[in-house]
């Protein structure tokens, strides 16, 4: 590693780009077509010049779903995955899922990490972002003008903006002298998919007697001898490596007393339950997303989908500041939203972990968390926090809706999210009487007296949040002006 933070004067280099991202994750990707949208010029850097070479199925969740919709996506993704039920997320308690989740993608949909990260940066190159396989970010320094970056083989490349979504072990964070504070990884578990050679019958058995003092244990059936596998791991903490079948073999007959004949693995990982979470999102004009600003236990499948909601969330006001259209603070915001969400998900992951243990007293809240769970508006609180679409922003006072996501509700051109594919905010109307006015560069229209909505007109912004509900032209006005700047007449 090189150069950390310093400031220089701005009559540096002008920069060839608008935007470098470092990793080409679904973070990464997700955050370049967002940035595409709004015509930035990106960059994005992958260390790696292949794919992973273990095929981890990950689970995306309902508002993760709920943004694929929003920007044309869902479709091609649904393609590759497999739709399972929205239940059984928290600490695996087995309940099924509440009933009248207010959305229209009310389920999970499991897929090949490869894939989605495929699927993404396809999309991301088709709106003209560059990505650049191979390049790993060595150095940086900025300065008031923008970002200059050391690439691993002593290139230079100029930027106005760096968005640092290299993952747990971000070099991005490091060089900016960023805190991570947290908790090392106390266990680790290994996970795959694999073959079984032994009948079905003989591993439920086995499984059933061993989660009476380990929960963490597991063998589920995928049909056709394929099982998905969970077993604590002793002894490998520090390996970068996926673990090996062998690996696998020993860990299940040290604790089953058999290996179960598993063989041709489909995929295999291994995670630990470190927790730590960045004490900052942005320095200057270098910003952290995804697992380069959080990590924790995978349990719950909460990781990817934060992240793709970190892009999100950050893409629209980035591209805003680049345009020139950004208030002074709406950058600020994305740490203001995404730094308290990100805590949640530490919280409750820990928690899940708590609840996993074999200790007498973890497994009596664990019992008392299950009784607990058979109301429904526990079991749906919890729910909304695994997906995400319990996520309400502080917008100051107001409505229950106001900074909450609206649902892909019906309106008179079908359904909502289809008008959000351009990443744009949209004003819905049902009194017809309100207008966009000079934002009508940045803010769609919609006049619908018919939308399925609770209200008379919602202003959402472009990660379709509610920023203001009301009837009011001169209120409209000033909360246009909170979050999408001057309007065009005013612009300089």
């Amino acid at each position: 590693m090189h150069t950390q933070f310093t400031a220089e004067p701005s009559s540096a280099a002008p920069a060839g780009y608008d935007v470098i991202i470092a990793g080409c994750g679904p973070t990464g990707a997700m955050l370049a077509a967002e940035l595409r949208l709004h015509d930035v010029r990106v960059l994005v850097l992958e260390k790696e010049t292949e794919p992973a070479s273990f095929v981890r199925i990950v689970g995306l969740h309902i508002r993760s779903i709920e943004l694929l919709a929003m920007r044309g996506l869902l479709e091609r993704v649904r393609e590759r995955a497999r739709q399972r039920p929205a239940a059984g997320f928290f600490a695996a308690i087995s309940k099924p899922a509440p009933t009248g989740l207010d959305s229209a993608h009310a389920y999970l949909l499991g897929i090949p990490q490869p894939v989605i990260v495929q699927l993404l940066e396809e999309h991301a190159t088709a709106l003209g972002a560059q990505v650049r396989h191979g390049c790993a970010v060595a150095g940086l320094v900025q300065d008031d003008g923008g970002v200059t970056v050391e690439l691993a083989d002593g290139e230079r490349l100029r930027t106005r903006y760096l968005v640092g979504c290299d993952g747990a072990r971000s070099t991005v964070r490091k060089l900016l002298g960023v805190g991570f504070p947290g908790v090392p990884s106390r266990t680790e578990t290994l996970m795959g998919e694999m073959e079984a050679g032994v009948p079905q019958a003989e591993i439920a058995a086995k499984v059933a007697e061993i989660a009476e003092t380990d929960r963490r244990f597991s063998l589920t059936p995928f049909g056709a001898g394929v099982y998905r596998v969970v077993v604590p791991a002793a002894g490998l903490s520090g390996r970068a490596e996926p673990p090996t079948i062998e690996d696998f073999r020993r860990e299940l007959r040290t604790i089953a007393g058999t290996d179960f004949g598993v063989h041709s693995p489909r995929w295999v990982s291994r995670f630990g339950d470190a927790t730590r979470l960045a004490e900052r999102y942005r320095v200057g004009r270098v910003l952290l997303a995804g697992d380069a600003a959080h990590i924790h236990p995978p349990i719950g499948g909460q990781g990817l989908n934060l992240g793709v909601q970190d892009a999100f969330n950050l893409g629209w006001k980035l591209a805003a500041q680049i345009r020139g259209w950004a208030p002074a603070s709406l950058l600020d915001t994305y740490q203001a939203e995404r730094h308290p969400v990100a805590a949640d998900v530490l919280d409750n992951t820990r928690a899940q972990l708590e609840l996993l243990s074999a200790e007498p007293g973890a497994q009596a809240v664990r019992r008392l968390l299950t009784e607990l769970m058979d109301f429904e508006e526990v079991n749906r609180h919890l729910m909304e926090k695994i997906t995400a679409i319990g996520v309400r922003y502080d917008f100051g006072t107001g409505p229950g809706l106001l900074g909450r996501r609206l649902p892909d509700i019906d309106v008179k051109q079908g359904r909502l999210y289809r008008l959000l594919h351009r990443g744009r905010g949209l004003l819905l109307d049902r009194t017809e009487r309100l207008t966009t006015g000079g934002w009508s560069d940045r803010v769609d229209y919609l006049g619908d007296p018919t939308a399925a909505l609770d209200a008379p007109c919602v202003l959402l912004r472009p990660d379709g949040h509610v920023a203001w509900i009301g009837d009011d032209q001169r209120d409209l006005d000033a909360c246009l002006h909170r979050w999408f700047g001057d309007p065009a007449g005013r612009l300089h």
